[in-house]
């Protein structure tokens, strides 16, 4: 006991607000039984269905416009019922998802199409869990929060793949979707078990009025949803486009590629919080215009090398960049969002992940088929600069939150 104390106060401190400490749990069980599953998942429909590459873009640029329109759905949803039942559904779903894969055995088009749905029903939650945290804490703790709840997620990603490598050892994929829906039915027990069902800073009552309506005239958070999709395309360029370059155009061997990404993780679970802390007189104006170019600059450095010292380099910088955006960004949102329709705004913001998704591969390995690597390079570089500039203005032009509306009586 006393050494998982040690362990604690090692990645959080002992400042993290007591509120929290459900959510860190939750988290963490969570982002263990996702990166079990989903990591592998086109591994499987590859390997074990014989799925083309255009028919695995195809399933994942479907399931990630699902999973946009999902997300704010169920962040709408969780506005009116509540963020335990929305997060309690999500993972639900996945389990019962998780389990129809053993099911659909080697039927291609059946699987893709599971492939597809499966993720994208298991993000319905994902708005109620973000939206949770400025529920439980008051909104001077919302980035320390963020960065706290995002520790414990990539906690979860160290231990995930490794488990699952395990589950599929004798490459039987049943046995794997087996174990993969009984840690998803763990987290789903876990977040029943712990959870609270609201928080000190939830809204008292459901809102009395469409979410739509009001995002739609909010030009400053339309601006920075903008900003959010230019960012996540610089994210998803590391993270998909990157090891493509290095492993096809450079030679490095995907083992080596292996290796170096678990410098994301670690890097995020050991220093988040630090970062935070220590940059906590900056703005969020300076931060967003400074995050988001350290995330994108740096990959034109590979275009005068791609040895393993300077993609080690690359990769911390980025890093650095991506801890002050996403944690500034969240806590950016909740202050965006009327207290009323946190849940919705938090889904249409996790909806730029989607489309960022949808868009990066497909474009990115389009400008790198016609004008090469150092192109490709040079838009996401110019894409993150875009996204700074668009991030910090839309920050600074923030308009005061809304009062509360008055709740009218039950009926």
């Amino acid at each position: 006991m006393r050494l998982f104390a040690r362990f604690y106060r090692l990645l959080w401190g002992a400042d993290v607000d007591p509120a929290l400490r459900p959510v860190l749990v939750v988290q963490f069980a969570g982002s263990v039984a996702g990166s079990v599953a989903w990591v592998f998942m086109g591994i499987w429909a590859k390997v074990h269905l014989g799925a083309s590459d255009r028919q695995l873009a195809v399933t994942f640029l479907v399931g990630a416009l699902l999973a946009g329109l999902l997300s704010y759905g169920g962040g709408h949803l969780s506005d009116h019922v509540g963020r335990r039942p929305m997060i309690l559904f999500g993972w639900g779903v996945q389990t019962a998802m998780l389990l129809a894969f053993v099911a659909v055995g080697d039927h291609l088009f059946e699987g893709l199409a599971l492939a597809a749905v499966a993720p994208a029903l298991g993000s319905i939650g994902r708005a109620a869990d973000t939206a949770l945290v400025a529920d439980l804490v008051p909104p001077e703790k919302h980035e320390a929060g963020y960065a706290s709840v995002r520790i414990a997620a990539n906690l979860g990603v160290v231990f995930g793949p490794p488990i699952g490598g395990f589950l599929l050892l004798g490459d039987h994929w049943p046995d794997f979707f087996l174990g993969a829906a009984l840690f998803s039915l763990a987290a789903a027990w876990i977040a029943w078990r712990y959870l609270p069902r609201t928080g000190a800073f939830a809204p008292e009552s459901p809102p009395e009025r469409g979410s739509w309506s009001v995002i739609r005239r909010d030009a400053a958070f339309l601006l920075f949803m903008a900003s959010s999709v230019l960012a996540s395309m610089t994210y998803v360029t590391y993270e998909v486009l990157m090891p493509i370059s290095l492993t096809s155009s450079h030679g490095l061997e995907p083992s080596a590629w292996g290796f170096l990404v678990i410098a994301n993780p670690i890097l995020v679970t050991t220093l988040q919080l630090r970062l935070i802390r220590w940059t906590a007189g900056i703005s969020a104006t300076v931060k967003l215009a400074v995050a988001m170019p350290l995330m994108g600059l740096p990959l034109v450095l590979l275009n005068v090398s791609a040895a393993i010292p300077v993609v080690l380099f690359v990769i911390v910088v980025f890093v650095v960049g991506e801890m002050l955006w996403i944690p500034t960004s969240q806590s950016a949102v909740a202050a965006f969002s009327p207290k009323d329709l946190r849940g919705a705004y938090m889904g249409f913001f996790g909806s730029s992940w989607s489309v960022a998704w949808a868009l990066t591969p497909f474009l990115g390995l389009q400008v790198r088929a016609v004008w090469g690597d150092s192109t490709m390079w040079a838009c996401a570089a110019a894409i993150s600069v875009l996204a700074g500039i668009a991030g910090a203005l839309a920050v600074r032009g923030r308009r005061e939150p809304e009062r509360d509306p008055v709740a009218s009586p039950a009926t």
